[in-house]
């Protein structure tokens, strides 16, 4: 087992440092909450400046497709910051979810057609999968294996031959930037009921006979759609000979250290949103920092703040290397957001509540994350059965 490297590299302190001041001066709390009323959920000018000085959507893609060719590390990195203001952009749908697909699976011809495209910005993509089944289309949960996709009989997503192609019917709800994705992964079942097989493919945004409805979500700086596709024309990714369901699970772990990563960038500005807030407040005469029983209180979520990052990181750092351990990281700091953000709104009082004060945000996004990729428990229980701690007669070292 190689050793982990704790520090950073010039170029890794670049990019953090780079991203963190383009967001502070276009992602403040009154730019977040025009871009959330705006149709697309995001502001398009900030995707264009990301992609642009940082070249953020390709950030992980190889130069032969126009990326940076960095690793995930680096995508962890970034999600950190963005995690910190919350900023609403199609960087986890696009960058996270559906390009990495497209490199794994996809034809020489469509990584050609497409990764150039989605690594310059002008591509936004979202990975469709059916019903409220992320979760377990990644593996973060529970093996998924299953019937998630359709398995065969009514429900989910089918696909048909038709001719040299294929078309699609059925329903994908929670899809991340759904709604405004000008590419769709869709993950849909085809063959009969005893040959059964999951498989992905491409839908244009714009395909005839595909409906997108944004939905209302708990946290609206993570904007979901329901699609429904009736019929649609599809392309399928790749030759039809790929393993999508491991594709999909190795592409699970991957996503939740950078989401691990997020959170925890999330978790450390509440968290500092929190102290500056009760140094100021004052109650019998004095800052209500200064009692023992608030310090008390933000110390253990500092505490579980940094345990968080040290997890975060290490799971970024191990997917580079082969290893796994995204669920547990991802499960641990989204406990500490939680935390974080539980007590932000009781320190703040009243105000910690209304939709003027940002504290409610990082609560949504806490209670947001845990029912797109969670919860908790099911994180750390699959981690569990998968590592087969539980298995009778195992002996355990400590």
């Amino acid at each position: 087992m190689a050793a982990m490297d704790t520090g950073f590299t010039a170029e890794q302190d670049e990019i953090r440092r780079t991203l963190r001041e383009l967001l502070r001066k276009h992602c403040g709390p009154e730019e977040l909450r025009a871009a959330l009323d705006t149709p697309a959920g995001h502001d398009p000018a900030l995707w264009t400046a990301l992609a642009g000085r940082l070249g953020l959507p390709g950030l992980a893609l190889p130069e032969a497709y126009g990326g940076v060719g960095c690793s995930v590390t680096e995508l962890a990195l970034a999600a950190e910051e963005s995690g910190r203001v919350l900023a609403p952009s199609p960087f986890l749908a696009t960058a996270v979810l559906a390009a990495p697909l497209i490199l794994a699976l996809g034809t020489d011809a469509q990584r050609t057609r497409l990764l150039p495209r989605i690594a310059d910005g002008t591509l936004t993509a979202a990975l469709a999968v059916p019903g409220t089944s992320l979760a377990t289309a990644l593996t973060l949960t529970g093996d998924n294996g299953g019937e998630w996709a359709g398995g065969g009989r009514a429900g989910g997503v089918q696909a048909r031959r038709a001719g040299e192609g294929w078309r699609l019917y059925g329903e994908a709800g929670q899809v991340l930037d759904g709604h405004s994705a000008g590419l769709l992964v869709v993950a849909a079942h085809t063959g009969g009921f005893a040959r059964s097989r999951t498989l992905l493919f491409l839908v244009p945004g714009d395909a005839a006979g595909l409906v997108r409805v944004r939905q209302t979500a708990l946290d609206a700086t993570r904007p979901q759609a329901r699609l429904q596709l009736r019929d649609v024309e599809a392309e399928l990714l790749g030759s039809g000979d790929g393993d999508v369901l491991s594709a999909l699970s190795a592409l699970g772990d991957t996503a939740a250290a950078v989401l691990a990563c997020e959170a925890v960038g999330a978790a450390d500005r509440a968290l500092e949103r929190t102290v500056e807030y009760v140094k100021q407040r004052e109650q019998f005469g004095r800052a209500i920092g200064s009692f023992q029983a608030v310090k008390h209180r933000l110390a253990d979520v500092y505490v579980q703040v940094q345990a968080a990052r040290s997890a975060a990181y290490y799971a970024a750092w191990a997917t580079v290397h082969g290893e796994q351990a995204g669920g547990l990281a991802l499960a641990q700091a989204l406990e500490a957001l939680r935390g974080a953000a539980a007590e932000g709104i009781q320190l703040h009082g009243g105000v910690g509540f209304t939709w003027e004060h940002e504290a409610h945000l990082y609560f949504k996004r806490a209670s947001g994350d845990e029912l797109l990729f969670g919860p908790v428990h099911r994180l750390r229980a699959h981690a569990a059965d998968s590592a087969h701690l539980f298995e009778q007669g195992r002996e355990v070292t400590v």
